[in-house]
C-alpha cells in the first residue's frame, strides 16, 4: 500500500473511533442536535417578529444564517476532542501505533463532518416546519449544504490548531468563543448587513460567514429582488469567495497542525 493509502486507512480508522463515542456518551450527539433545534426557534418566534428583511420572510433569511453558526460552532468539537485527547493521554497511545502521524488529525476533522451533517439536517427538518423552503432546483440545494460542510471542514483545521495549543477542552471553548462569536454575529446571518454601522458593514461584507450564508441563501433560494444590490465584490461572489476561504483555511493550517501534532508526539 501507497503512503497515501495508509493514511486515508488510519484517517478512516480514527474517525470510526471518534464516532463510536455516539453510542457511548450520547449527550454529545443530544446537545449537538438539540442547540441547533433551539437557535431556529429562538431567533424565528423571539427576534423574527422586530427585524424587517425587504420582500422576504425572515425566517426564509435566518435559516441560511443558523446554518453558517452551527457548522463554525461544529468545528470546536475538533478542538475540543484533539485537547482531550491529549489531557487523557490518547495521543500517547496513538503515537506508539504503527501508523500514519496525520491520520490522527484526519480523523477528528473527518468524523466532524458527520457530527455537522446530523446538527444540518435537524434545523433542516426544523426551518421547514417554521416556514423555510428550498426554492431552487435539487442540485442547487446539494451544493448549498455541500459548501456548509466543506466551510466547516476547512474551519475544523483552524480549531485543531487551537486544541494542539491549549491545554484543556475548556480553554479552547473559551478561545473559540472568543473568536466565532464577532464572526457570526458582525455578519449577515442574522440582520442585512446594510443595516449595520458603516465599519461594522465593511467587515460583515469581508467575513467568510457572511460569505457561506449568502452563498447558503442563493443557492436555496432564499434571496429577494427588493434587497439592494451588494457592492462588495465578496457578497457579489460569495461562493468564490466562500472557496477561496475555504482552501485557504485548509493550506494554512492544515500543515500547522501536522507540525504541532508532530511536535507534540515527538515529547
Amino acid at each position: 500500500m501507497t503512503q497515501l493509502t495508509w493514511m486515508v486507512a488510519d484517517g478512516l480508522a480514527v474517525a470510526h473511533r471518534n464516532l463510536i463515542k455516539i453510542k457511548r456518551v450520547p449527550e454529545v450527539l443530544v446537545w449537538v442536535l438539540l442547540s441547533p433545534i433551539m437557535f431556529v426557534l429562538l431567533f424565528a418566534f423571539v427576534f423574527g417578529g422586530s427585524i424587517d428583511v425587504p420582500g422576504l420572510n425572515y425566517r426564509e433569511f435566518l435559516i441560511a444564517g443558523i446554518f453558517a453558526q452551527t457548522v463554525v460552532f461544529g468545528a470546536t468539537y475538533t478542538g475540543a476532542g484533539l485537547a482531550e485527547d491529549m489531557q487523557k493521554g490518547i495521543i500517547d497511545r496513538f503515537k506508539s501505533l504503527p501508523m500514519t502521524r496525520s491520520a490522527v488529525l484526519l480523523g477528528r476533522t473527518g468524523s466532524d463532518i458527520v457530527y455537522n451533517a446530523l446538527s444540518i439536517a435537524i434545523m433542516a427538518g426544523t426551518g421547514l416546519a417554521v416556514g423555510w423552503r428550498i426554492r431552487t432546483s435539487i442540485w442547487e440545494a446539494i451544493a448549498g449544504f455541500a459548501l456548509l460542510l466543506l466551510f466547516a471542514y476547512g474551519f475544523s483545521w483552524v480549531m485543531a490548531t487551537v486544541g494542539l495549543l491549549v491545554p484543556s477542552p475548556e480553554v479552547v471553548n473559551n478561545a473559540s468563543f472568543m473568536v466565532i462569536m464577532p464572526l457570526t454575529f458582525i455578519s449577515n446571518a442574522f440582520v442585512p448587513s446594510d443595516d449595520l454601522p458603516t465599519p461594522l458593514q465593511v467587515f460583515a461584507e469581508w467575513n467568510p460567514v457572511s460569505a457561506v450564508t449568502q452563498s447558503a441563501r442563493n443557492l436555496f433560494g432564499n434571496t429577494s429582488s427588493l434587497t439592494p444590490p451588494a457592492e462588495a465584490w465578496s457578497m457579489q461572489n460569495p461562493e468564490l469567495y466562500t472557496l477561496i476561504w475555504i482552501a485557504v483555511l485548509i493550506a494554512v493550517f492544515a500543515p500547522i497542525s501536522v507540525r504541532l501534532y508532530n511536535r507534540s508526539a515527538s515529547h
